[in-house]
């Protein structure tokens, strides 16, 4: 069994990793705007549904957690 502490250190990594992300990248211009994505504007309301962007946040995710369970055996 490997101990806790670990868990502790890769879940920073990856914290440190997300936030050089968004300090270099700060807005994704296609991020959000992806055919799919839905968008309703009304005179005191908006409601925005990113459906295309969620589907294709959880493919790459889903791709990327895939090759590290690949690679770790």
């Amino acid at each position: 069994m490997q101990h806790p502490a670990w868990a502790f250190i890769v879940i920073g990594i990856v914290i440190v990793g997300v936030g050089l992300v968004w300090l270099l990248f700060p807005s994704i211009p296609w991020l959000g705007k992806l055919p799919g994505d839905i968008r309703i504007e009304g005179e005191n309301t908006r409601i925005y549904i990113p459906i295309t962007t969620c589907i294709v946040l959880s493919v790459l995710l889903t791709g990327i957690m895939w090759l590290v369970r690949y690679f770790s055996r």
